[in-house]
């Protein structure tokens, strides 16, 4: 199945709702370090719930161990930069959905690494969606393609 990694997240509550999501599909989901904020932060405690006890839930400590240890994974980043749409872009089993930072994205060597590049289409002049939203948006539409609302696994 897919999973989710976050490039050094800087808000607490969004990587934590982040978490409770693929809690709630039985995603995988990775941190890349360093990130914004303690994990033993009360509001990454709080938006996370008792789903953090639930999260298979991984930390790589740089990009480039990010990197080693998921390849030969697909990479599809998540940005407002790309061009194709998500419902346009054919998803498969094993992709690492991967997101940037809330307040910067990833940086031009993180776009340059990654071929595979999706965006949520928007109304005109609005500059993103939440991290946490365009995670569950496309999270679910990978699933939904995947077939993994019919697996059985999720209710």
């Amino acid at each position: 199945m897919i999973e989710i990694a976050l490039y050094q997240p800087d808000i607490a509550p969004n990587a934590a709702t982040i978490a409770r999501l693929c809690a709630c599909f039985g995603l995988k989901l990775t941190i890349i370090e360093p990130a914004g904020f303690v994990w033993t932060d009360s509001s990454f405690r709080r938006a996370g719930m008792d789903y953090l006890n639930h999260v298979d839930l991984h930390r790589s400590a740089s990009w480039e161990t990010f990197m080693l240890e998921t390849a030969p994974k697909r990479l599809v980043l998540l940005s407002t930069k790309a061009s194709q749409s998500h419902v346009q872009f054919q998803f498969r089993a094993n992709d690492i959905l991967l997101l940037g930072r809330e307040s910067a994205g990833v940086p031009d060597h993180v776009h340059q690494a990654i071929k595979h590049q999706v965006r949520v289409p928007m109304a005109q002049n609005m500059r993103s969606f939440n991290v946490a939203v365009t995670t569950g948006i496309v999270a679910a539409e990978a699933l939904r393609q995947l077939g993994g609302f019919d697996s059985g696994l999720l209710r």
